[in-house]
């Protein structure tokens, strides 16, 4: 279903409403998507839509995936935890993984930034530069 310019921008001004300082209020957003639900009014659908499009962007800058070629000890990952908290904000989700394809080093995802500093990757950068 495509969502309408003004559906998305009526969406994206009711989630900043709903939003303080980077965090989303729950409650707040449940009592706008109930009233835009009873309401009905245009586009609320689209309203709806795009708003759930809104919340799964923000929830996804919040996840935090962490591979390791060899599973990371307690205060290896607290200090992981610790420098990415410090860099993007205290309420991260953490997801360690052990993948034995790295062969060495990690592999951080944040959202959509990628930090690759494997060895796994570095081989490659070295075969593409040969």
């Amino acid at each position: 279903m495509k969502v309408s310019k003004v559906a998305q921008s009526t969406a994206r001004r009711i989630f900043r409403l709903c939003s303080k300082d980077g965090q989303v209020n729950e409650e707040h957003l449940r009592i706008a998507v109930t009233k835009l639900a009873e309401e009905k009014p245009r586009d609320y659908r689209g309203m709806l839509q795009a708003l759930r499009r809104l919340l799964q962007a923000e929830l996804v800058k919040k996840q935090v995936t962490v591979e390791s070629a060899v599973d990371l000890n307690k205060a290896t990952s607290s200090k992981v935890k610790k420098s990415l908290c410090s860099q993007y904000g205290d309420d991260l989700n953490f997801d360690f993984k052990v993948s034995p394809e790295l062969l060495g080093g990690m592999r951080i995802r944040v959202g959509n930034d990628l930090f690759d500093g494997s060895v796994k990757a570095r081989l490659e950068r070295l075969q593409e530069s040969l």
